[in-house]
């Protein structure tokens, strides 16, 4: 077969037949349980599952203890303004009675009369309001009246300022400190077994904190009443606990006076007597520190009786 226009030899066509539609046969559908789950991002889901990130004012550690003293602090209202003048203003007003004991002293003797008892109304006054700490007046008591006069004189200012401390920081603790310790297991159950079983052990407690020498006066005082202790209790352990150190301190201060006035007969002898006296007080306040923690551990291991009234 040749083409008309090249007049080649063309070879013929195939045609195709036309391709027949495919019937498509309809898969059986497998039951629920068994198809095929769609696979899902592991680590995609995990970060979707992951919880929303912490605040950072709550992840840093140095930060915590600060928010829970000031939210103690709010918590407590005027105790807490209490609590903060009581650990700050005791110590600097020492150092300031120590620097012009020598003038105060020296005022009072020169009214022979009414000395002590000035020093009596002052030591009340000074100690119950937290202005003044307990070991400077007591030593200002034995450097201006001696051991004989300064010791009884001392121990009525502590009783009187501890009475002033008491009133005023149960006017101004209400019922916060003891709402707080009721939300602690552990304060409630020592709280209870110290605190409310009687008379004389509520007295044995009080005498146990006050026996150290390096028991807070003031901040004592405060916590002692915010707690709703016994009065009778409270004062007389106060008294009965502080003599001991009240008596070391009145004698370093009649010492010194002698000392300052070229009147020590024997200084060596005074200086041992001063550092054996001092060595007593430490024992005892150590012997008190280790009862009162063996009481307060049996306090918290065994559970509290029914609290009965203490006064």
């Amino acid at each position: 077969m040749r083409s008309r226009a090249s007049g080649k030899r063309c070879l013929p066509t195939r045609r195709r037949a036309p391709r027949r539609p495919i019937a498509h046969r309809p898969r059986p559908r497998r039951p629920e349980n068994l198809r095929r789950q769609r696979p899902v991002d592991v680590g995609f889901a995990r970060m979707s599952q992951q919880p929303p990130p912490a605040d950072s004012s709550m992840s840093r550690p140095p930060d915590a203890p600060a928010a829970g003293v000031r939210a103690t602090l709010r918590r407590l209202g005027p105790a807490g303004v209490l609590a903060v003048i009581a650990g700050t203003l005791p110590p600097i007003g020492g150092f300031l009675l120590l620097g012009f004991m020598g003038p105060i002293a020296d005022w009072l003797k020169s009214h022979q009369d009414v000395g002590p008892l000035l020093y009596v109304i002052g030591f009340m006054l000074l100690a119950g309001f937290a202005l003044l700490p307990t070991y400077a007046q007591s030593i200002l008591g034995g450097y201006a009246f001696g051991v004989a006069i300064g010791l009884p004189a001392a121990l009525l200012g502590f009783g009187g300022a501890a009475t002033i401390a008491y009133l005023i920081a149960r006017r101004a603790s209400g019922d916060r400190v003891v709402r707080l310790i009721e939300e602690h297991v552990k304060w409630r159950a020592v709280y209870e077994s110290l605190l409310r079983r009687g008379f004389w052990r509520t007295l044995l407690i009080v005498t146990l904190l006050r026996l150290p020498p390096n028991s807070p006066f003031a901040l004592t005082n405060l916590v002692l009443a915010s707690t709703r202790t016994s009065p009778a209790a409270f004062l007389l352990g106060t008294v009965v606990g502080m003599a001991p150190r009240t008596s070391v301190t009145v004698f370093i201060g009649a010492g010194l006076n002698q000392w300052s006035t070229e009147r020590l007969e024997s200084p060596w002898l005074f200086g041992i007597g001063m550092i054996v006296t001092v060595a007593v007080i430490i024992v005892i306040g150590r012997l008190a520190n280790q009862a009162l923690s063996r009481v307060t551990g049996a306090a918290v291991a065994a559970p509290a009786d029914p609290p009965t009234g203490s006064g």
